[in-house]
């Protein structure tokens, strides 16, 4: 499946330049403007990559870029005819993984899709784990909230209480942390 591009570059002659160079090496160009609307073409056509212009009518890139990355849409690469050490931090602190700045070489710029894809790859899987393990810890705090209720009100070992707990989740198929959370509104008690 070829990756798939949105581009935002307000000179109509380096958006189709980009457009054809992109398309000649086999990505899909999803959707390109020359205003600064990219962060919704990129919510509309959900692109791997987003490349961006810094200076446009509408939303600067930089914004957009903020947004995109925020929101873990797209890898943002910014392509510039700008390379000014502040700006090239403010792009960073947007969220964008690559800058390459205008004119570009050819090789130059799939290098660059190429390490802002992995780049972002990257970051995606360690918010999915971040999430994962936090959701983790939210079942265990629950579960042992739940364990200390009913070792407190029904007088069970903190092993039978965990037992009563994963045993009624299986039975009834539903999470140990649901089950824990029935116990905790005092809408399940051991029979």
């Amino acid at each position: 499946m070829p990756t798939r591009v949105v581009i935002a570059e307000d000179e109509a002659i380096i958006r189709l330049d980009l457009k054809e160079t992109l398309e000649e090496e086999g990505y899909e160009v999803v959707a390109e403007t020359g205003r600064g609307d990219e962060a919704e073409l990129v919510r509309e056509h959900d692109p791997d990559v987003a490349i961006l212009d810094i200076k446009m009518p509408g939303l600067d890139g930089l914004s957009a870029a903020r947004e995109i990355a925020g929101e873990r849409r797209a890898a943002v690469l910014i392509l510039t005819a700008f390379s000014q050490r502040d700006l090239i931090e403010r792009a960073r602190d947007a969220g964008a993984l690559a800058y390459l700045v205008k004119p570009f070489q050819k090789a130059d710029l799939f290098p660059a899709i190429e390490v802002a894809l992995g780049r972002f790859q990257e970051l995606k899987a360690l918010h999915d784990q971040a999430t994962s393990l936090e959701e983790q810890l939210e079942t265990r705090k629950t579960v042992d909230r739940a364990k200390g209720q009913l070792m407190d009100q029904g007088g069970m070992t903190e092993a039978a209480a965990f037992a009563f707990i994963q045993k009624t989740a299986m039975a009834e198929r539903q999470t140990m942390k649901a089950v824990a959370q029935r116990i905790l509104d005092g809408e399940l008690a051991p029979a």
